[in-house]
């Protein structure tokens, strides 16, 4: 069988192509919903080989075949790894047609004997990512013309990985902080109580996404680890960068900030803190900054909601339940649910890094908020099952404690992104159900 699918980019063909051809490329444009991660990155496409790892120790290996590649027009791929190339057959060219100066027919042709039905929305995703991702860059230019150098912490994660590939399609390059030895030239060891002196060397701005997870029962010791793996290897951070090197720093934050019960009250960078273990959390975790913004780098904390992705967070839980049918509103869905989809959210810290204009709080949640009982009907909506089971109050209670359920399960939070507003931000996804369907490849009814 052969699939081909064809869009209209409206970039250079030079431009798309060297997207392509960048590290990221292939993370950038993995769709979340598949159960498959990037393990190697090909370092060419005339004949590198990307690697990806499926459940049960599976690997899809596809070299690259220097007969097939004519930049900036062609590349091809090829499925060359036992036991899958024995039992199945895949060869992907990719064609890059200039239409004129500004605009580009991106083609993807695929030899397979995998289902078209499995390959359609694979194909939709990854050109709209492509679309999105050098319109990012574009506006990107606009703040910073040349590219940076950007440390990060907690590249392994869900954000990191997302942000990091970003930045690297983009043409930055990204140096890994590591908490083990560094493995190659792109890492550095990274010890937060006490980094060494040189770790900055050389870099223009700093990303700190690293910190334990917040989800799970929040007994005594869970709420240490939180505080612990934020606060101060923040401001030991921070103190580094201040001593020369990065001209930004760029700190993760959470709308926790803003405590359990806001109600219908519009919540805006300028609000005061409100109460609770995670509010005072995030109030010292941006005061641990401090050193940064007063040795005068440009200093942003990060104040991110729920992020919309089926590959980690709160999504990855609730996904295989409203599969099955079983997913419904907490309590009595009441509560606002400040969101944000994974893309549009990497697109906000990549202008944090080089936006000269944005500094302070920023409130990196969607435009359009919604209620729980929206947000369980919406995602329901999308992966076409009932949302018919309420979940009791009681069940987020045993699961994360008295506390836990308080500060995450019926937290209510009307956030708005108004400093991002002010700026003229451009989201990709403002509304929920075009985020979802996105990120799980479920296109709209008759689209």
């Amino acid at each position: 069988m052969s699939l081909r699918c064809s869009s209209v980019v409206e970039f250079p063909v030079e431009e798309v192509f060297a997207w392509h051809a960048r590290p990221g490329a292939i993370t950038r444009l993995t769709p979340p919903w598949q159960p498959v991660r990037v393990l190697g990155e090909a370092t060419s496409l005339r004949d590198g080989r990307a690697v990806l790892g499926f459940p049960g120790g599976l690997r899809w290996v596809a070299s690259h075949r220097p007969d097939g590649y004519r930049p900036p027009h062609r590349f091809v791929d090829q499925l060359t790894s036992l036991p899958l190339s024995a039992v199945l057959s895949w060869r992907h060219t990719h064609e890059f047609t200039s239409l004129d100066e500004r605009s580009t027919r991106v083609t993807d042709t695929v030899e397979t004997a995998v289902p078209e039905r499995a390959l359609r929305a694979m194909f939709t995703y990854r050109h709209a990512q492509l679309r999105d991702d050098l319109a990012a860059h574009a506006r990107a230019r606009a703040w910073a013309a040349s590219p940076r150098t950007v440390a990060v912490t907690g590249s392994s994660g869900l954000v990191g990985r997302a942000v990091t590939a970003l930045l690297t399609t983009g043409g930055h390059q990204v140096i890994r902080l590591v908490r083990r030895p560094a493995r190659s030239r792109d890492e550095r060891q990274w010890r937060p109580e006490d980094p060494a002196p040189d770790l900055l060397t050389g870099v223009d701005a700093v990303i700190h996404l690293a910190g334990s997870p917040i989800a799970g029962r929040f007994t005594d010791a869970h709420e240490a680890a939180i505080r612990d793996s934020r606060v101060r290897p923040t401001r030991r951070l921070a103190e580094l960068a201040a001593t020369g090197g990065p001209s930004a720093f760029v700190s993760a934050s959470a709308v926790g900030y803003y405590g359990t019960a806001r109600g219908d009250e519009i919540l805006t960078e300028s609000s005061p803190r409100g109460d609770g273990f995670l509010a005072e959390v995030a109030a010292d975790w941006e005061a641990a900054t401090t050193p940064a913004a007063e040795a005068g780098l440009r200093t942003t904390n990060v104040r991110t909601g729920i992020v919309q992705s089926p590959r980690g967070g709160v999504l990855a839980l609730q996904h295989p339940l409203f599969s099955a049918g079983l997913g419904g509103r907490l309590g009595d869905g009441h509560q606002w649910t400040p969101w944000i989809g994974i893309d549009d959210l990497s697109d906000i810290y990549l202008r944090c890094v080089l936006d000269p204009g944005l500094s302070g709080p920023v409130n990196a949640v969607a435009p359009v908020p919604v209620r729980n009982a929206d947000h369980a009907a919406t995602l329901a909506r999308v992966l076409s099952r009932p949302a018919l089971l309420p979940v009791p109050e009681l069940g987020p209670r045993l699961l994360l404690g008295e506390r836990g359920a308080r500060e995450l399960a019926f937290a209510d939070q009307r956030v708005h992104p108004e400093r991002l507003r002010r700026a003229g931000h451009r989201f990709r996804h403002p509304h929920l159900e075009t985020a979802l369907r996105h990120v799980f490849g479920r296109p709209a009814p008759g689209g």
